[in-house]
């Protein structure tokens, strides 16, 4: 089984030296936060305008050297990236702000929509949370959600029970007890016994975009008879099957979402269902967090 669901990590990991050459850094403080496609570069530097943007001597993309602080910066770039939204270059607009950094936990260089996340190639926090049930004879099954047809992003694909961005200043495990009540109907009580379990992380070619995803992993354990049901139209049904059939839905198939293959892979290693006794073991398991948080 690992070998088959080799791919579905590919998927998440499409990036090479190649790609990275035909982008522009995007420059803050010295320090390469993002990469941007040329032609967003270029749209970029029109919206926000010179007394935002500029070219260093490399033609990497930076705020200008008055924007000095991550509040000044956020206030400077906002207007140029709604005007982009405005003109339907950035799509699926949230109204969710999502802070830019060179790593999980230090101070942000300045702050963003969530929806420009990709464009920018910056890095992006979320959680997710496999939620399962332990049958009485001891087998495990997993919820798995269909996301929405009308869903902004990857209508229609099968995914985690929860699952959400990381807004700016919010903690993960407050996240995940949001995301429950939200998206599931997963009442406090129960939310509040999400285990952090760890992260996986991958650098995806998106649309011609540079996606670079750290997911915070969580186990929930649900009671037998507890039924999720949607709540804020982002989900049309859940379903709970055996870990056995997710894994081959995934190894047979693209209809998960891709992320999630990485954090279902990541609970079927520990859980047992994935062995180094397979060939591939070690690879899948390597490959499943890459680049840096």
């Amino acid at each position: 089984m690992a070998e088959r669901l080799q791919p579905r990590v590919d998927a998440c990991n499409e990036m090479t030296a190649l790609n990275y050459a035909k982008y522009v850094p995007f420059i803050v403080d010295g320090q390469p936060v993002g990469v941007l496609q040329p032609w967003f570069a270029e749209d970029l530097e029109k919206a926000c305008g010179s007394e935002t943007l500029r070219r260093d001597s490399n033609g990497a993309v930076t705020f200008v050297s008055s924007l000095d602080t991550a509040d000044k910066r956020s206030e400077a770039i906002m207007p140029g990236l709604e005007k982009l939204r405005d003109q339907g270059v950035i799509t699926g607009w949230r109204d969710e702000i999502f802070p830019v950094t060179m790593g999980y936990g230090v101070p942000p260089l300045f702050r963003i929509e969530r929806a420009a996340a990709s464009l920018l190639g910056v890095r992006a926090y979320g959680v997710h949370v496999n939620g399962f049930v332990t049958l009485p004879e001891g087998e495990k099954e997993l919820w798995v959600g269909k996301r929405a047809k009308n869903k902004q992003t990857f209508p229609s694909k099968l995914d985690h029970l929860v699952a959400g961005g990381l807004p700016d200043g919010m903690p993960p495990y407050e996240c995940v007890i949001k995301e429950c009540a939200e998206e599931a109907s997963v009442p406090e009580s129960l939310a509040r016994n999400a285990k952090a379990v760890g992260l996986v992380s991958y650098t995806m070619n998106y649309k011609g975009c540079c996606k670079r995803d750290v997911l915070f992993c969580y186990d929930l354990e649900l009671p037998v008879d507890f039924v999720p049901t949607p709540d804020d139209g982002e989900v049309e049904s859940f379903t709970r099957y055996k870990i056995s059939e997710v894994l081959e839905i995934m190894a047979t198939t693209e209809d998960f979402k891709e992320n999630c293959c990485l954090v279902i892979i990541d609970f079927a290693v520990r859980h047992g269902f994935i062995t180094p006794d397979e060939p591939g073991y070690v690879k899948l398991v390597q490959s499943l967090r890459v680049g840096n948080a």
